[in-house]
């Protein structure tokens, strides 16, 4: 009887913890894509495919190519587009799958929040006075700020944006999580900031920005996320491994 072939659609911490808990299964050949967009991504512990596949048509086509039994959609909360396709094309193929998504932040007692929808809305509710803005949503929709060049903004990425942007007063900040919460207030104390614009990522790697605004009575605006896509879900590696032992007996059979 032949192993049962998962694709694990990564680039978050919990598709590497995941991917950690599958390796070392003889009963399973696990295989971890990558969209490609962090210049250099961390060593996995499985075989890692990189790049996009061409929508949801061109994944349906890598399923039945490679022979997957089971599709996992552990991306980026805010990778609305992909988690559209991944629940697409495994309709088209007829095949399990189900998504890892980490519980979105909720406000607690002290917390400032502005919740909006889309990063464009998120810019223009700083409104007309020129504001210090932490700028923290990723280096591919910061141009979006452009929008708004009577501000002071601080961007936060991984990687460096790839245009810079042609506001006034920028500073880029390259550092990659998990941050603590001491060197978060130091830093939007150093810089005066005065509201914070972020993504509702969830998940503790950066949540500590989070923390640090409620204790220094800051605003953050905070970009929700679009509706998930048609999908079975949960919240931690740990349900994901019992719903894939859950499944197992049912994908062997269909590997036969």
């Amino acid at each position: 009887m032949g192993r049962t072939r998962i694709l694990i659609l990564g680039g978050t911490t919990e598709a590497r913890h995941l991917a950690e808990a599958l390796a070392s299964r003889a009963d399973l050949d696990v295989v971890l894509s990558l969209a490609g967009r962090t210049v250099e991504p961390a060593p996995q512990p499985v075989p890692v495919r990189s790049g996009g596949f061409g929508g949801a048509e061109g994944l349906a086509r890598y399923l039945k190519d490679e022979v997957i039994d089971l599709l996992v959609d552990a991306t980026h909360p805010f990778a609305a587009r992909i988690s559209a396709n991944a629940a697409e094309a495994a309709d088209l193929c007829g095949i399990s799958a189900f998504a890892l998504r980490r519980p979105a932040w909720l406000p607690v007692e002290g917390d400032r929040w502005r919740s909006v929808q889309g990063v464009s809305k998120a810019i223009a509710a700083l409104g007309p006075t020129p504001l210090r803005v932490f700028l923290v949503i990723g280096r591919q929709e910061a141009h979006q700020a452009n929008a708004a060049p009577i501000h002071h903004y601080w961007v936060r990425s991984v990687d460096p944006v790839d245009v810079p942007l042609t506001v006034p007063s920028v500073t880029y900040i390259h550092a990659k999580g998990p941050f603590r919460l001491e060197d978060e207030l130091a830093m939007l104390q150093q810089h005066h900031i005065d509201v914070i614009v972020t993504k509702n990522s969830g998940g503790s790697a950066t949540y500590a920005k989070i923390e640090a605004a409620r204790q220094l009575g800051i605003e953050v605006i905070m970009i929700e996320r679009a509706p998930a896509a048609d999908m079975l879900a949960v919240e931690t590696v740990e349900a994901a491994l019992h719903h894939i032992d859950h499944l197992a007996p049912s994908l062997m059979k269909r590997g036969v």
